[in-house]
């Protein structure tokens, strides 16, 4: 009986199956070599062969429409009472469900702050930093459209989404609310 792959396959991933298979193997068999456990993965998931198996996922991973730098268009934005920024930037390094924003701008203030953070888009509420009673919780709503929720001992702060454009040339962000709505142009 074979299984589905997961909606975004990771090439890293179905090898450490390979490679934790093989040492199962092993253990009956202890000729058994990596392609003779690449080759069983690869029919679990209802391919004839690894190359197959490969060859698939490769095709299916491209590269994700939120990669790129993203710069904020102030005059299409309509920005949170309290958050009436000057300018912002932030750039978006997607691998698998990881999601890693770098942000850059200027306050209504005129001050410089700029940060780094990554979520895991993969349905699964994490812990922000060691001992923190700050949680996250990220989700792929599509290929453009990415949902995150920011939480503290079990009560929703922030509920937000990020969307991509059809054209991919505009990212909207728009808070659960309504209260935000941030237009982005693509940069690069």
């Amino acid at each position: 009986m074979s299984r589905g792959l997961p909606a975004r396959p990771r090439l890293d991933h179905l090898r450490k199956q390979a490679k934790d298979l093989l040492r199962e193997l092993q253990q009956r068999k202890p000729d058994a070599q990596l392609s003779d456990a690449q080759h069983a993965i690869a029919r679990e998931y209802g391919f004839a062969s690894w190359p197959k198996l490969r060859a698939h996922v490769e095709a299916r991973v491209q590269e994700s429409p939120f990669v790129g730098t993203w710069v904020a268009n102030v005059s299409k934005s309509k920005r949170h009472p309290l958050n009436q920024f000057q300018a912002a930037t932030m750039r978006f390094d997607v691998v698998g469900d990881a999601v890693t924003i770098t942000h850059t701008g200027v306050t209504e203030a005129g001050q410089e702050e700029s940060d780094t953070h990554t979520i895991q888009a993969d349905g699964r509420e994490r812990p922000r930093g060691q001992n923190s009673r700050y949680t996250a919780l990220a989700r792929w709503l599509g290929p453009r459209a990415l949902e995150a929720v920011e939480m503290k001992d079990g009560e929703v702060l922030a509920a937000g989404r990020y969307e991509v454009s059809a054209d991919g040339r505009t990212m909207t962000i728009s808070d659960a609310g309504g209260a935000q709505v941030v237009v982005c142009d693509r940069r690069d």
